[in-house]
């Protein structure tokens, strides 16, 4: 295990999982050891791998004796054991906004869209139904953040402090936008949040195309 106070992440740079993962931990302020984990040649699948995440996903988090395999669960273990920058505000009902946001995204948009469902498609179906599928899903949960950040909506996701929230958007838009090149201009408050998160460096920091791990062409 690594030496207690060190953090460890296992990331792949374009996985959106591991995307709201390091933007956490840059809002939270807190260094950590990159460990690149390739999926499309299945490094995940590796024995040794496996010990650390069974379910062969990224992102992991190692936090000194602590293992975490889940990006939900690690930002949730990140606000308790560094609550110093929290993300979680104290109003509940704000709080519980956020938490829904997020669980939406990891549970409702994501998971639709991950690699093993598409490599099950293209194989099953080729790959423009692929891709009709991966936009389609993008779509209806994209739908559905617009209409739950109606009316609540500040400078970011949940009022004008940046929260948990909005770093489960940023790496799902981001989806859309650079990887599917989708016009999202139909759902104005993500465009703006999109737009918003340009100017923030924790966030600029946490790209896919600027991890090591990143092609040079992305």
């Amino acid at each position: 295990m690594a030496d207690e106070g060190k953090l460890t992440l296992y990331s792949y740079w374009r996985s959106s999982c591991a995307h709201r993962t390091r933007i956490v931990l840059n809002l939270k302020g807190l260094k950590y050891e990159y460990k690149a984990v390739n999926l499309l040649k299945g490094e995940q699948l590796d024995p040794e791998y496996e010990k650390i995440n069974p379910m062969k996903y990224v992102p992991a988090l190692l936090d000194g004796d602590t293992l975490i395999a889940d990006s939900f669960a690690i930002a949730l273990y990140l606000e308790d054991k560094y609550p110093e920058k929290p993300l979680l505000p104290q109003d509940l009902k704000e709080k519980a906004l956020n938490l829904q946001i997020g669980s939406i995204v990891c549970s409702s948009i994501q998971p639709l869209h991950n690699l093993v469902v598409l490599n099950y498609i293209e194989q099953k179906l080729g790959s423009e139904e692929k891709n009709t599928w991966f936009i389609n899903q993008l779509n209806r949960g994209l739908a559905a953040l617009e209409k739950l950040l109606n009316g609540c909506a500040g400078k970011y996701a949940t009022g004008d402090e940046i929260r948990l929230a909005d770093a489960f958007l940023a790496s799902q838009i981001y989806v859309a936008v650079k990887r599917m090149q989708m016009d999202i201009s139909s759902y104005p408050t993500l465009t703006r949040l999109y737009h918003a998160y340009e100017e923030i460096p924790e966030f600029q920091a946490a790209l896919p195309e600027n991890q090591p791990d990143a092609p040079s062409s992305s």
